[in-house]
């Protein structure tokens, strides 16, 4: 069976290649946004605005593609508001500065979809505490990690220079990378797709 991930994230291809798995990359194309502000005007939280992400990103590349189609999304909480990409360096750094000293929790969702419907999806939480955080160090940590940290909700990637932003963290590494990939490697093997 052809597996298809329906994202564009170079860190989820790179921790599905690293296990092994062979597949082909379709991204899907929705409206993040239009989903987001619909749930939470339904009062949904932000865990399931994350699991509907990864399943309408699911559904609708199995909709146009055969195979079993892996659909994932991330999103970060802090005090119960939904936290959006920054589109620049200034709304980075004011993120950062809202971060400093505080926990946030962000929510990796995975699901999988055939012909349309979902067969399995999964929620992983981590919880992310960061040090006190100063202006001088948001500019040199900005400076240094480029980019990178805009394609990232919370402004970090655990993999690199993101990690000197935290004094503490509880939960699972592939969970805050954006995929949590033990649940995902179980269902699969349960599914029979792969047989590792």
């Amino acid at each position: 069976m052809t597996l298809i991930l329906a994202s564009g994230s170079k860190i989820r291809a790179t921790l599905l290649t690293n296990a092994g798995l062979s597949f082909d990359i379709i991204p899907a194309h929705i409206d993040e946004e239009a989903i987001k502000d619909e749930y939470l005007a339904r009062a949904h939280s932000p865990k399931s605005v994350a699991l509907k992400l990864a399943q309408e990103k699911a559904i609708h590349i199995s909709l146009r593609h055969d195979g079993l189609v892996i659909g994932a999304d991330s999103v970060v909480e802090i005090e119960r508001d939904l936290i959006s990409k920054s589109d620049n360096f200034d709304q980075a750094k004011t993120l950062l500065k809202r971060f400093s000293g505080q926990t946030h929790y962000l929510h990796s969702a995975v699901a999988l979809a055939q012909g349309g419907q979902i067969v399995w999806s999964h929620v992983g939480t981590a919880e992310l505490s960061v040090r006190r955080l100063n202006d001088a160090f948001i500019d040199t940590y900005l400076a240094q990690a480029g980019e990178e940290v805009l394609k990232s909700v919370g402004c970090y990637q655990l993999e690199g220079l993101g990690l000197q932003l935290f004094d503490d963290i509880r939960g699972d590494y592939f969970t805050i990378l954006g995929l949590p990939m033990l649940p995902l490697l179980n269902q699969l093997r349960h599914l029979e797709v792969i047989a590792l």
